[in-house]
Parts: C-alpha cells; sequence; structure tokens
C-alpha cells in the first residue's frame, strides 16, 4: 500500500473530493497548520496506482506543483483494496506481481549516477583482469559483485514490456557506454601488467584457465546467459533482492569483456574475437530470456502496437528505430557466430571420443578437451585444439596428437592444431584386495594358529579379510 499525502487548496477542494468519489478511492481531509488556506488530503492507494490517483486529481485542476509526499505503508484498512489494484494498477494481467510503475522504479534504481556506473564498470574490469590472470575464481567473483550492469540490462527488457521507450533508449545507451568503457579498462590493465613485467610478454593467455573460459563460447555459457535474465526479471517482478541477481547478469558479463581486453592486449585475435561473440551472445540473451520471462508472468503490454499507434517523425523516434536496428543486427551475428562454434565443439567432442575409444587407447581416461574459439577463418586459418588425457601405464601414445588431428581435420573441414596433455598417475590397490581387486577371505579357525592364540576365538567373527601377500603365505607357506 502506498499512502499520498497532497496539499489541496480550498478553491481545488471540490474538485478533488469529486475526482477521488469517482474513483471510489478512500480518502481523508484534515486542516492545514494555517499558514496556507487549505487541507491536506490522505489518500490511501494499492501499491502501484498512486500515479494514476495523482493524474486524475491534476486532470481535476490540482496544481501538479503543489506539496506531494508519497510513502509506503505496513498496514491500511481499506474496504475496496482489491478492486482498486484490478481497476488501477496496470501489471501482469490475471496474476498479482509489480505494477508497471514499481517495476520502473526497481530498475531505475539498479542504476546509479553515471559518473558512478562508469566507475564501477570500470572498476570491475579491472579486478576481473586480476582474477583472469591470477586463474583465481574468487577475484573474478569479487568483480562481479561491484559490477554495475544489471540495472542497465534489465531496464531495457522493463522498458520494452510496459511500452517505455525512453527507458529503452536510455538502458541501451547505458548498455553500450559500460561495456565500451569496461573493455577499455580491461584493455589499459592488462597493458599495464604486461609493460610492467608483472606479467611476461611472451605469456600465451589463451593457454591460462579462465582466460580460455570466458574467451569461448559453449552451451555452459549460454545457459548462465539465460538463466541470468530469468532471474533478473523474476527478481524485479517480485518482491526478491534484484541486487542478489545482479550478480549473475554481471557473470556473464565482465568476465568476457576482460577475456577480450587482456586479448587485445596480447595480439591475440582468436581470444579478443571469442571474448566479444561470448560478450554479444550473452547482452543479447539476457535481455531476450528477461523479456520473454516477464511477458510469461502475464504483462502483457505491446511494443509493436504502442510503435503503431504512437508513430510519429522525431529524433526520439529514429534514435528508438536505430537502437532496434542494432540490436537485431547484433542478434543475428551473435547468433551465427555462436552457433558455428558451438557446431565445432561438439564436432571435435564427438572425434576425441570416438579416437579413444580405439583399443590402442583404451587404457586412457579422457579428463577434458578446450577449443579455441572458430571465426570460420576470419583472423586465422588454425583452430587450437587440447585434450587432456589420464593415464595410470608408462605408454607414451605418441601417434595420440595426429590421430586427433586427422579426425578432426576430416570431420570439420578445419586446419586444426592439437596438443596432447598427459596427466600420470599411480593406483594402488586397497589394503586387502587381490590383483583382481577382490578380498580373500579364510575362515577363522584355520586363520587363528598364525595370528591370535585360540582363547580370543570365541569374540572373534567366523571369516577375516586377509591382505593379498598374507593369502600368498597361507597359500604357499613355502
Amino acid at each position: 500500500m502506498r499512502l499520498i499525502r497532497v496539499f489541496v487548496p480550498d478553491e481545488d477542494r471540490e474538485a478533488v473530493r469529486t475526482a477521488l468519489s469517482e474513483m471510489e478511492v478512500e480518502f481523508l481531509f484534515s486542516e492545514a497548520d494555517g499558514r496556507r488556506d487549505g487541507s491536506v488530503a490522505e489518500i490511501p492507494v494499492p501499491a502501484g496506482a498512486a500515479d494514476t490517483v495523482l493524474e486524475r486529481l491534476y486532470d481535476a485542476g490540482l496544481d501538479e506543483d503543489t506539496y506531494t509526499v508519497v510513502t509506503d505503508v505496513d498496514r491500511a484498512t481499506v474496504p475496496n483494496v482489491d478492486e482498486l489494484t484490478d481497476r488501477y494498477v496496470e501489471g501482469p494481467k490475471g496474476e498479482r506481481g509489480a505494477s508497471h510503475a514499481e517495476i520502473r522504479e526497481r530498475a531505475k534504481d539498479l542504476t546509479p549516477e553515471t559518473a558512478t556506473y562508469l566507475a564501477f564498470a570500470i572498476a570491475s574490469a579491472i579486478v576481473a583482469v586480476g582474477g583472469l590472470m591470477l586463474d583465481s575464481a574468487i577475484v573474478i567473483v569479487g568483480a562481479m559483485v561491484i559490477a554495475p550492469f544489471a540495472g542497465s540490462t534489465l531496464s531495457a527488457s522493463a522498458g520494452a514490456v510496459i511500452s517505455d521507450r525512453e527507458m529503452v533508449v536510455d538502458s541501451a545507451t547505458s548498455q553500450v557506454t559500460g561495456l565500451v568503457v569496461a573493455y577499455l579498462g580491461a584493455v589499459v590493465m592488462s597493458v599495464f601488467l604486461q609493460q610492467t613485467g608483472f606479467v611476461q610478454p611472451t605469456l600465451d593467455v589463451g593457454r591460462v584457465g579462465q582466460v580460455g573460459a570466458f574467451a569461448t563460447p559453449n552451451l555452459l555459457t549460454l545457459v548462465i546467459a539465460i538463466a541470468a535474465g530469468f532471474a533478473g526479471a523474476l527478481a524485479l517482478a517480485t518482491d526478491l533482492p534484484v541486487s542478489l541477481a545482479g550478480v549473475a547478469v554481471a557473470a556473464a558479463i565482465v568476465p568476457a569483456a576482460a577475456a577480450a581486453g587482456i586479448g587485445t592486449a596480447w595480439g591475440e585475435p582468436l581470444v579478443v574475437a571469442g571474448g566479444i561473440v561470448l560478450l554479444l551472445m550473452n547482452i543479447v540473451f539476457i535481455n531476450l530470456t528477461a523479456y520473454l520471462t516477464l511477458i510469461a508472468l502475464g504483462y502483457r503490454s505491446s511494443v509493436i502496437r504502442n510503435v503503431r499507434d504512437n508513430a510519429d517523425v522525431s529524433l526520439r523516434s529514429g534514435a528508438y528505430a536505430v537502437i532496434v536496428l542494432f540490436f537485431l543486427v547484433v542478434v543475428a551475428l551473435t547468433a551465427f557466430g555462436t552457433y558455428q562454434h558451438l557446431v565445432f565443439e561438439q564436432q571435435v567432442n564427438n572425434e576425441v571420443q570416438d579416437v579413444l575409444e580405439d583399443d590402442e587407447y583404451s587404457s586412457l581416461e579422457l579428463a577434458g578437451v578446450e577449443t579455441e574459439y572458430n571465426d570460420g577463418s576470419a583472423f586465422s586459418d588454425e583452430v587450437s585444439v587440447t585434450v587432456t588425457v589420464g593415464r595410470s601405464s608408462g605408454l607414451e601414445h605418441e601417434g595420440l596428437a595426429e590421430d586427433l588431428q586427422t579426425e578432426i581435420d576430416s570431420r570439420t573441414s578445419r586446419s586444426v592444431h592439437v596438443d596432447v596433455r598427459f596427466v600420470d598417475y599411480q593406483r594402488a590397490a586397497a589394503l586387502g584386495d587381490t590383483e583382481d581387486g577382490r578380498s580373500a577371505w579364510w575362515p577363522i579357525d584355520e586363520w587363528l594358529p598364525l595370528s591370535a592364540s585360540s582363547s580370543s576365538a570365541q569374540s572373534m567373527p567366523q571369516a577375516v579379510a586377509l591382505p593379498a601377500d598374507l593369502v600368498a603365505e597361507r597359500a604357499d607357506p613355502a
């Protein structure tokens, strides 16, 4: 509930009373302190109806600059609150959720002032670069926490749903500006680390675990972006803390921007291309998923219908059309780049699995497959694939990399550079296991002469498991 307290001059009192009575809204007039000729109207209304009620009062003749205070109310007894909610609160049709006004307010509250927004964007990118270069997930999480992109990202979807073109334009502008600033901040931080010697200039950044993970779009990162958009929209339309969902949104944005900045500083075009495609993919699917989630929650305002009804030739309408066109182009290019790499990654995984199923490599255990971003030969004709396998034997398997390269080349029609990383390990049998892995069990009365006095036989089980060497000794005492 909200409580509207508004000063009503004496000459407007009857008009305000009539307007409130027609709206069937409860109200109460109380006299002012005497310094002004008029009274104060106290009007309890459902959350989200305050703007509608005030607009009716302004239409009735009340000055828009009059003293007005709108506050939250923990408890209020209003007889027809449900009827007023259905009549005046614009929100999800047939559902209970936040009103359009509340969604607008929450989305705006998530976005700080421009200077603060840009400062946090730079700071989060710098921290993310440090986390990627340190290969530290904890530091990367810290970058997500301070990232300011939740509000700017979710505002576009909210504005599209509630038909607020100005919010959509502001959100798109903030997203582009914030991402460019974050990318530039990541580049500056990466160049600083490189030139000062904190990180070796000859480092192959594509081999750093966290950098490679956020410089290659894959199905898991796509799922993260979709989940982040869903969580953000759900929090925006309910009473859940939106700031928590903002961390998930940042998880899909900040590391990818930092990876692109690192690739730029180290002159790695595939890392840059992969990071940018991953970044755009996440942005597109966060916005799209948030919009579809709000639609699924019952918010039915039609952007197309509003554009058609209110279409006019103006600078604002032109800017809105340019933003929509730009978004569609980004969607198309991102979808193509993402689909191309996902298909390539799936083909590589299948070929690696087929090769390792051969009898020659039956003793190897697949530990992971890492693929460099497949840019379709735009920057490089060769794509790097790293296969990690575990082995417990002393066999070198010198032909494995060549076999993998041959199979992947024939399947993907790309020149592939294959690296094989072996992880050696030893496996010791558990105490009491024989060579075939089974424990040997001996009757206790046969073993007692070797292990215990006959007086303790009554308190011992009928059979015991013996180590393999003792089993051999018992079977062949000589």
